[in-house]
């Protein structure tokens, strides 16, 4: 499902060819569920030898116009003004993926329970990203946000007390997980241990305009902490503590919960859906496969969306049963069943 002013923008960016092969190359992506180039440059339906399809699909990654800039951001800034109010809160994800000599740093949106990538750039180096590359990748999305309450959202890889004060600068709000050995200003020169808190299982805290960080202090901040109640055999190992600026902590803790969303989507691009680790692809290619595999993967949720505004779910999947919390099948899913139900028939 694309838009025709997309398939404008295609056309005025790519040539006759190269429309009709990213034409095919997209369906292709989505059935087979892979980006390797092996296993594409097999099923590819052009009439040349598997080599010479291999050496297409390499040089059609190459191209350079290929890019997030000019092939993705169009589409998901229209996606935005369609679906999205002006004023309406939206949460952005970030974190990273590792694999081999790979270190991918990923931004996503939430939208239905799931993270869509919105920018993707690759680290020069192994582990955990800086300062500088966190930053330089917001960059690139938030100018896309600007009529949009914005919620940044990020693991304890992210809780930086400088990336605070900058979305703070930039007038974003953030959900930053802490670790447990971090200090805050409980009360006038007295610090404390996050995990001497006193909090256990079915317990939590909030702290607003604290003192954080005691070796550089800096003021303003304030502090989620709760720890999940047991629930029979399920045990919660440890609590959640989130550095933000949100002002309560149910507000605090709902948002934080819609990071969980950018799981799904690396668990659906990895090894039970894409299998992105199992190319061979890097630099420029590798970034470029995922441009492909991003607009392949958002066509599910994209689909779903539509058919959720029309009478037409049912004939798709099952619907929410009136006893049940959630849907059977959720946007995304309802996408990918209607296309293979249309094709089906």
């Amino acid at each position: 499902m694309i838009p025709t002013f997309y398939l404008i923008h295609l056309k005025k960016q790519l040539s006759s060819a190269q429309f009709k092969l990213i034409g095919i190359l997209l369906p292709l992506i989505q059935s087979e569920k892979q980006v390797r180039l092996e296993r594409l440059s097999r099923v590819f339906p052009y009439p040349i030898t598997t080599e010479s399809r291999r050496r297409k699909l390499q040089r059609f990654l190459d191209l350079p116009h290929l890019t997030i800039s000019l092939i993705w951001f169009p589409l998901i800034t229209y996606w935005l003004i369609t679906y999205c109010r002006v004023g309406q809160t939206l949460s952005i994800v970030i974190d990273r993926s590792q694999w081999g000599c790979i270190n991918l740093f990923m931004v996503s949106l939430i939208w239905e329970r799931r993270a869509i990538p919105w920018y993707w750039s690759l680290l020069p180096k192994l582990g955990n990203s800086s300062f500088e590359s966190q930053t330089t990748n917001l960059q690139q999305v938030l100018p896309l946000f600007s009529e949009y309450k914005v919620i940044v959202l990020g693991n304890r890889e992210f809780c930086s007390v400088d990336l605070g004060n900058w979305l703070r600068e930039k007038g974003v709000s953030f959900c930053l997980r802490m670790k447990k050995n971090h200090c805050i200003e409980t009360e006038h020169l007295v610090w404390q241990r996050l995990d001497e808190l006193g909090i256990v299982s079915g317990t939590s805290l909030y702290f607003q305009g604290k003192r954080v960080r005691k070796t550089q202090p800096a003021t303003g901040f304030d502090v989620a902490c709760k720890w999940k109640r047991n629930y029979g055999a399920w045990k919660v190992d440890e609590a959640w503590f989130i550095l933000t600026d949100l002002g309560s902590l149910p507000v605090a803790i709902d948002a934080y919960k819609q990071r969980m969303g950018i799981e799904e989507m690396f668990r659906n691009c990895k090894t039970v859906g894409y299998d992105i680790e199992g190319t061979s692809l890097k630099g420029e290619r590798l970034i470029n496969m995922i441009l492909l595999m991003t607009r392949s993967y958002s066509s599910g949720i994209f689909q779903g969306t539509e058919m959720n505004k029309k009478p037409v779910q049912k004939y798709v999947s099952c619907r929410k049963e009136p006893k049940k919390r959630y849907q059977r099948r959720r946007t995304f899913g309802v996408g990918l069943d209607g296309e293979k139900w249309v094709n089906y028939l």
